[in-house]
C-alpha cells in the first residue's frame, strides 16, 4: 500500500538558506521549476530578439536535431510542439474520434484523456493500485478491438510514482501489438529510482510507440511552451500533419540552449532533492501519508478536503495543487527551493495541529 518513503536525506536544519520572504504567494501548484530558465537560456532568448522577424522553421529543424542526437535517433523520429500538452492532443487526434477509446490510469495527467473525450472518443479510467501505482495488469484487461491509445505517464502525475523497467517495458511491448502506447515522460529528468528506464529505447526497436517530453520543468520554460514527440517516422510525419500552430522562435533558442547545459540540469535536480527531502522530514513528524516521489511534486494525505487545505495555505501564502478525484484527502505540492519548503513546513504544521 502507501508506504513512508525510507530516508529523508539531510535534515531541515542544514539547508537553511537566506530565505526570501517577499510576502508573495509561493507557487506550489503546477510543478513548476522555481528556478525558471538557466543562464545560458535566458541568453539565449536575449540573442534571439534580433530573429524575431523571422519564421522559426529551421530552428525548429535545428532543435529537433538536437532531441535526435541525445536521444540516439534522427530528425525523422522527432515531432515538436507547443509544449507536451500539444503533442498529447494531436496524438488524440490523429487516433481518431467517434468510436475510437483510451485506456488510461487515474488519476493522471488528463490532458491527452479530456481532448480525446471533446472529440468523441470514450476513455477507459483504470484506478491505481494501493501503492498509487499504475496497474498495468487491470489497464490491459480493458484493451479491445476498439482500442486506439493507451496512455502511460510515468512518472505518474499526480502521485509522483513509477512503474520499473523491468514491468513497463513488457507491458507496452504486448500493448504496442494491439494499439498506439503514449509513454507521457515529463517528468523524466528527476527520476532516482534505479528500476527506472526510459522507453526510447522501444521507438528505436521499431516498436507502436510514442514518447513524451517537455522543456516546462527541469528546463524551466513552461512559459515558452516547448515540448517534443519521439516516434516511428511515419507516425511523426501524420502528428506534424495535424499540428495546429507553430513554435515561437525564442522558446526554440531558449530550449535548444537548455538541451545543452547538463549543469543547469544537474543543478535543478540537486535542489529538487533537497526540497523534497525537508516536506519528507515534515510529513514523517505529521504522520502524513506519502508515497516517495520521482517527480518536482509530493502526493501527501492531509485527512483534511483539500479545497479546504487550498484556502488555509492560501490564507498562509502558499498554493497547492487541485482535487485529484478520488483522493480528496491527498495534496499535490510542487516543490519551491528549499528555504522556501521550511515556509511550507510551518504552514502546514499551523493547519495540521
Amino acid at each position: 500500500g502507501v508506504f513512508l518513503a525510507g530516508r529523508v536525506g539531510n535534515s531541515a536544519e542544514r539547508m537553511l538558506e537566506t530565505e526570501a520572504s517577499s510576502g508573495e504567494a509561493l507557487r506550489m501548484m503546477w510543478n513548476e521549476n522555481p528556478y525558471g530558465p538557466s543562464e545560458a537560456a535566458r541568453t539565449a532568448m536575449t540573442q534571439a530578439f534580433h530573429e524575431a522577424n523571422l519564421y522559426p522553421d529551421e530552428v525548429i529543424d535545428e532543435m529537433r536535431s538536437v532531441i535526435a542526437e541525445q536521444v540516439g535517433l534522427t530528425r525523422d523520429h522527432i515531432v515538436l510542439g507547443s509544449g507536451s500538452t500539444e503533442i498529447l492532443q494531436v496524438v488524440a487526434l490523429a487516433a481518431g474520434t467517434h468510436g475510437a477509446e483510451v485506456i488510461s490510469a487515474d488519476p493522471t495527467f488528463q490532458v491527452l484523456n479530456h481532448y480525446a473525450e471533446n472529440i468523441g472518443g470514450t476513455v477507459h479510467r483504470v484506478p491505481v493500485d494501493g501503492a498509487l501505482r499504475l496497474d498495468l495488469e487491470a489497464m490491459g484487461a480493458k484493451v479491445n478491438q476498439h482500442t486506439k491509445l493507451v496512455y502511460v505517464c510515468n512518472p505518474n502525475n499526480p502521485t509522483g510514482t513509477i512503474v520499473p523497467d523491468a514491468e513497463l517495458r513488457p507491458f507496452c511491448e504486448k500493448m504496442s501489438q494491439r494499439a498506439l502506447v503514449v509513454v507521457d515522460e515529463a517528468y523524466h529528468e528527476y527520476v532516482e529510482h534505479p528500476g527506472y528506464r526510459s522507453l526510447v529505447n522501444l521507438v528505436r526497436d521499431g516498436r507502436n510507440v510514442i514518447v513524451t517530453r517537455t522543456a516546462s520543468k527541469i528546463h524551466g520554460l513552461a512559459g515558452l511552451r516547448v515540448g517534443f514527440g519521439i516516434a516511428q517516422p511515419e507516425l511523426v510525419s501524420q502528428l506534424r500533419k495535424r499540428l495546429t500552430g507553430t513554435m515561437n522562435i525564442m522558446g526554440l533558442r531558449a530550449a535548444i540552449a537548455s538541451y545543452r547545459d547538463a549543469g543547469f540540469q544537474s543543478y535543478c535536480f540537486n535542489q529538487n532533492k533537497q526540497s523534497k527531502s525537508v516536506v519528507y522530514e515534515t510529513l514523517r513528524e505529521l504522520n502524513c501519508r506519502y508515497v516517495e516521489s520521482e517527480t518536482n511534486f509530493i502526493f501527501f494525505e492531509t485527512g483534511m478536503d483539500i479545497e479546504q487545505v487550498q484556502k488555509d495555505m492560501a490564507a498562509q501564502g502558499i498554493r497547492v495543487g487541485r482535487p485529484f478525484p478520488p483522493y480528496l484527502q491527498w495534496c499535490r505540492l510542487s516543490m519551491a527551493k528549499p528555504a522556501e519548503m521550511l515556509r511550507f513546513s510551518e504552514a502546514l504544521k499551523r493547519i495540521l495541529t
